[in-house]
Formats: C-alpha cells, structure tokens, sequence
C-alpha cells in the first residue's frame, strides 16, 4: 500500500532534479543555444551563480520529445543527431547533421546513412506550444534561433566535428561543406510538424560570431544590453536562471521595469513611446475591422498567402432560471433567494434615485493618464 509520503511526491520534481543535472545544465563554457539573450550570454561567460530555478516544465518535455525523435530518426534513417562542435570560445550539440553522398562516401560503410541528403543540411528541432503555432508557420525561426544554427553551421563548415570519443571518424572529416539549414518545428501540444529550410549564409555565420564577440569583450554582465522586455512582458525571462540578478527587486507592487526610469528624459521618452503605441494599437484595430467587414461574405479558402476560414454561428446558451429552479425544488434543495444587485442598480437609476455605495477596503487599478504638454 502506497504511504502517504509516496502519494505526496511530485514526478515533476524528480524530472526538474534529474534534468538541473544534466552535463548542458551545469556547463559553464558558452553554448550556442545560450545566445538567446546578450545579458543571460554574459552572466554564462563570467560564471555568475544562477540566482533562480524556475519552472521548466515545458522546456522539460521540449527535452524528452528531442530525445525520442532524435533517436528514433538515427536508428530509421541513420542521420547524425546530437553531435558535438566546439572551438575555444563556444560549444553546443547538433541535433542533426544530414550528409550528402560525397561526404557520406568518405566514411566507413557501417556509418553512411540510409538515406543522403542532396545538400548537407544542419537541422535544428524545435518544439512549440499551440499558443506560439502560428507565429512559427507565419514568420518562421526567430533571429536568436537563426544566430544558435548559423553557429553550429559554421563551427562545421571552419573547424567540421569535434575530436572527441565516439565521433572521432567524424572529425577526420574536416571542415564540412555546409549548404543548407532546417528547422523542424513541432507542436508540443498535437504533434503537428512544420519546416523550414534557407540556404547557409556564410556571412551570417560571421555575423553570429561577431555577437558572441561582444559579449565575450564585456568586464561585467551588465554592460551587456538585455534582448527582452522583462519578467510579466516576455516569457524569455520569466524562465531565466538569472532573473533576480538582471531585474532586482524593486519595492513590492511595483514592476521592475520601473528601474528603467533614472531621471526626466527617460520619462520623457517612455511617454514618447506610450503615446506611439497607443497610436499605433488605434490604427491597426482600425485596419483590422474594416477588413474584417469587407471579408464577411467571403467563402473559406486559400488567398495568397492567408487561408481563411469561418468558426463560430453555434446555437447560443444560457441558464435556463426556470428548469434550476424546478432542479432545485426536486432536489429538496432551497432556491437562493439573494437580491439582485443589478436589477436593483437599473431600478434605482430609472427612478432617478442615487445608488448608495461602500468602501470595500480595496483600491482600484491605477490609470496612467498622457495629455500633449501646454505649449
């Protein structure tokens, strides 16, 4: 029979334990796929301790989906997954390195895969959330995932594999003549499986060492500029193992962002910004309405590079009061004989008498309020 202490153990603290100790949790050198963000980069590079350890459910199981894949395409197809690259600044593993028929000649025979591809191809998986779906089918790899590939790519195609035990046939290769990069999106939530492939761009190769250049030139990690918004704006950094120590604390209530503000001109400018936001929020809404009226009577298909297509004009419901109250009476239950607050507010107003009010001891959400300044 199982003990209490067994029922109350989570298997998701077991899988956040096994998972902070995995070798890439506790790698201290720079990885490629650590160049999400140029602040959290330079904490890597000059060993600052992590000051958080946040939920990583979703990264967790990004995990698991990767290993299962992974294997399953080296044992069908025979591609090269998870191999390593390194020079003396960056490292990171490879999810997948698809050779072509030269290079695969160059091997021995028990190592060429299955099948070749026409080009060689770095490919990287990804795995996404139905919430980020359409984001990824619509605009495709973000700038920090294109800079994370083009890094392994030209690791491969400067330097080739990494001279280390079990792929060591794989570095005599040398440096790789890389062609072509692919993402292979997956949907965490249904499986779905979206592709996209660009030709390796050598200059964008360099370009990508360039960035990890400059963080590698800061004295301190501040002097790094941060990529995102912040905790509550951008879920980049609500997930990351340096939070506290990017955004301290401010008083309680209050956002971090706040600390951006240091004297006149930032306010200045933050109102700058405020008002062109809400400009430009006005004018899309704008947009969006008229082309939702001209649209209305058009039928679901394909057009350019937009499929519409038509939900909803299901039948609408609503508590049947009647049939709860007959429920309730059969049930021998008492029907709630509670006064109805709105009904009373309409009354009291068509009567042209004032609604009597209380403190509730709460405060109400605070109002930002931006005029033009007197001239």
């Amino acid at each position: 029979m199982s003990t209490i202490l067994e029922r109350s153990l989570s298997i998701w603290t077991a899988a956040h334990d096994v998972d902070a100790r995995r070798p890439r949790s506790q790698q201290t050198q720079l990885g490629a796929s650590d160049t999400v963000c140029g602040r959290r980069a330079a904490y890597i590079l000059h060993g600052t301790p992590r000051t958080d350890r946040p939920d990583a459910k979703a990264a967790i199981l990004g995990t698991y989906i990767h290993m299962g894949l992974l294997e399953s395409a080296r044992t069908e197809y025979g591609w090269l997954v998870e191999r390593s690259v390194q020079d003396d600044t960056i490292r990171g593993h490879v999810d997948v390195v698809q050779i072509d028929d030269a290079t695969a000649a160059r091997l021995p025979k028990r190592h060429r895969p299955t099948v070749p591809s026409d080009v060689l191809t770095v490919e990287d998986i990804k795995t996404k959330s139905t919430y980020l779906w359409d984001r990824v089918v619509r605009y495709g790899a973000t700038e920090a995932e294109l800079r994370q590939v083009h890094l392994y790519a030209g690791l491969l195609a400067d330097r080739g594999f990494q001279d280390v035990p079990g792929q060591r046939y794989l570095a005599r290769l040398g440096p790789l003549n890389v062609r072509r990069i692919r993402f292979r999106f997956i949907n965490r939530d249904n499986g779905s499986e979206h592709i996209q492939e660009i030709d390796y761009d050598p200059q964008r190769a360099v370009e990508a060492r360039w960035w990890v250049d400059r963080v590698r030139e800061t004295g301190h990690p501040e002097e790094m500029k941060r990529d995102f918004d912040g905790p509550g704006l951008a879920p980049i950094c609500d997930h990351c193992p340096f939070l506290t120590a990017c955004w301290p604390g401010t008083a309680p209530g209050v956002p971090v962002q706040a600390a951006l503000i240091h004297d006149d001109g930032d306010r200045a400018q933050a109102l700058i910004d405020y008002v062109r936001g809400h400009e430009l929020t006005s004018s899309g809404d704008k947009i969006k309405k008229l082309a939702r009226k001209k649209l209305d009577q058009s039928p679901a298909g394909i057009y350019g590079p937009n499929e519409l297509s038509w939900g909803g004009e299901n039948d609408a419901e609503e508590p049947d009061v009647q049939a709860m109250v007959d429920l309730h009476e059969l049930a021998d239950i008492p029907v709630p004989m509670a006064p109805d607050a709105d009904k009373m507010i309409k009354n009291l107003k068509a009567a042209s008498l004032a609604v009597p009010m209380r403190k509730t001891g709460k405060k109400t959400a605070r109002i930002i309020r931006v005029s033009p300044a007197a001239a």
